[in-house]
């Protein structure tokens, strides 16, 4: 999964050089796009989906106090990452995990008018508040699509790159987990759409999702649309698949799924979320290894041995 590079050519024009360090910015933290990157990506929607129900429908928090925790989780992982001094796959990919948790109760939240369906009686007996706003799938991703295009809006004005492996500053991160957040919400609606209401069903969602991920592969090669677009595109388009691959695998056999379980569905995904992450905390010390070594071009080699004789 090292070598094959998927929607990774984002950008035509040289952009800061990278793990630059200079006045206002910060060390890269954001990795490289390639096929392994995609895999977690899909790996930590889906989780995301099957764990926010856990929490929500499963152990009956409801999804208001879900949300609310889950956002409050978001923000401390966001902390972390903002504050580290370089990349780190699992300060990012926790993140991801986070938005994507976040991301499903916000938007089962926003369309869903659950009342007391998915709270337990303690909790409905202390009042936390509405458990959906019953909003639809349309309204809340009509609201979604028009936070995200503020925020990529804002995000233009700034003057500040979309391609993910040239961004090294504080406020450039900040625009673009922003994003994360927005998109990753946004997909949750598309996929339960997708899934409930379009008549496909679980799998038929899925197979659609996919079916448009390949045709944006296909459109890297064309010079038609900036990979930069069909980069965000495929983001936001991942987490639907995540929401429908997580409902086939959670849901009744009777509704199309496999009836596994959010818990059992949830632990499984965990496990190879964190396998996926460990590759790629190894595959990062590796690729730094050899940095601490000075070439011998660089004429440091033979000084320091002839400060030595």
């Amino acid at each position: 999964m090292e070598n094959p590079e998927v929607l990774t050519d984002l950008d035509v024009a040289a952009g800061p050089q990278r793990g630059a360090t200079t006045a206002g910015s910060v060390m890269k933290k954001l990795p490289e796009v390639t096929l392994a990157f995609w895999i977690m990506k899909v790996a930590a929607t889906t989780l995301g989906e099957t764990a926010g129900d856990l929490f929500a429908q499963t152990l009956k928090v409801g999804y208001f106090l879900t949300t609310a925790a889950l956002f409050l989780l978001f923000v401390v992982t966001l902390v972390v990452q903002l504050r580290s001094r370089s990349y780190n796959p699992f300060f990012y990919w926790t993140v991801i995990l986070s938005t994507s948790m976040a991301g499903t109760t916000m938007s089962d939240f926003m369309n869903r008018d659950a009342s007391a369906k998915y709270l337990s009686s303690g909790a409905a007996s202390l009042g936390w508040g509405p458990q959906g706003l019953g909003l639809g799938y349309p309204t809340g991703a009509a609201i979604l699509i028009s936070v995200l295009v503020v925020v990529f809006a804002v995000w233009k004005l700034t003057g500040m790159t979309f391609v993910i492996r040239d961004i090294v500053s504080f406020r450039g991160e900040t625009l673009f987990w922003s994003a994360i957040l927005v998109s990753n919400t946004l997909g949750t609606s598309m996929g339960d759409f997708l899934s409930d209401s379009s008549g496909l069903g679980y799998a038929g969602g899925a197979a659609l999702v996919t079916g448009v991920l390949l045709v944006l592969v296909a459109l890297m090669r064309a010079p038609v649309v900036p990979n930069v677009l069909l980069f965000w595109i495929a983001f936001v388009l991942t987490r639907p698949l995540g929401a429908t691959a997580g409902d086939f695998l959670t849901k009744p056999v009777a509704k199309g799924g496999l009836d596994l379980g959010t818990a059992g569905s949830s632990a499984v995904l965990l496990a190879v979320l964190i396998g996926l992450t460990g590759y790629a905390q190894a595959r990062e010390r590796r690729r730094l290894a050899p940095s601490a070594v000075l070439p011998p071009e660089t004429g440091e080699y033979d000084r320091a041995i002839e400060r030595v004789d």
